[in-house]
């Protein structure tokens, strides 16, 4: 029996992952995930874990009024609001290929943020009606998402760590993916074959396999990169297609609704 094993929320793209029992998915995926985001105060250009590995380290807890509660070692905790979403906050920002404006979070958060990041450094938040669009191709006209990379949810099968951590020779954590659902109880990347699953009452649509990056080489406990390259390194030996490294699949939630970790999972298509 398939079921859902683990359920992850990231309120702060590249930040430190929160574990959750239970949780509320709506338009954008599930709520409260990525819908903040690190720029440069100069160009507005995303920041992520992949050149400042010391995000890995920066908590920032999502609360049920949608602001933040940032901590991070040798600084005082702040509480950051949702930011209205007016011309007088507007920052433009680009995150991949995609410019957009959005509400910036503020002075206090900016002064915390650039003294834990070492650089000027701004905080934006996504409303709904800012949403992008995901990659071209892919979803429906109604699917939209956040400042996740492209899609809004990310699931990996608990098989396919297992396997892979076999072949590397020692356990790897399954937040080196960053997936926001993990299910048990399959095969090892059954989850590349799957089209459609159901969840409790919810539905999903699987649209495309996630390429992996250097981000998966960071210890998401300590913030430094593994020596040997791992689990990059292995996962090209027997996980590479068309120049790319995959592991995990994108998908997108079909309506709202409520999920928690123990639920059946059911392979529609």
């Amino acid at each position: 029996m398939l079921r859902l094993s683990a359920l992850y929320r990231f309120p702060l793209k590249s930040g430190i992952a929160e574990p959750l029992h239970q949780a509320q998915f709506d338009g954008l995926g599930l709520a409260g995930d990525r819908r903040w985001m690190l720029v440069d105060e100069a160009s507005g250009r995303f920041f992520t874990q992949r050149a400042m590995p010391q995000m890995s380290q920066l908590s920032a807890l999502w609360n049920p009024d949608g602001g933040l509660t940032l901590r991070a070692a040798g600084l005082q905790a702040l509480d950051v609001a949702v930011p209205e979403s007016t011309e007088a906050t507007l920052r433009g920002v680009t995150i991949w290929r995609d410019t957009l404006r959005a509400p910036d979070a503020g002075d206090a958060a900016a002064h915390w943020l650039s003294e834990f990041m070492g650089r000027p450094t701004r905080m934006v938040h996504i409303p709904d009606e800012r949403a992008r669009w995901l990659p071209s191709g892919y979803g429906t006209v109604d699917d939209k998402v956040g400042f996740a990379d492209g899609f809004p949810l990310l699931l990996i099968g608990q098989a396919s760590l297992d396997d892979l951590s076999n072949k590397v020779g020692r356990p790897l954590e399954m937040l080196r993916f960053r997936p926001n659902l993990v299910v048990e109880g399959s095969e090892a990347f059954a989850e590349d074959g799957w089209k459609r699953i159901r969840i409790g009452e919810m539905e999903f649509r699987l649209l495309k396999g996630c390429s992996r990056c250097i981000l998966t080489t960071i210890d998401p406990k300590t913030g430094e990169r593994s020596a040997d390259r791992e689990p990059m390194a292995t996962l090209k030996t027997y996980r590479e297609s068309d120049g790319e490294v995959w592991f995990g699949q994108n998908m997108v939630n079909d309506g709202p609704g409520t999920l928690e970790v123990g639920m059946t999972v059911t392979v529609l298509e």
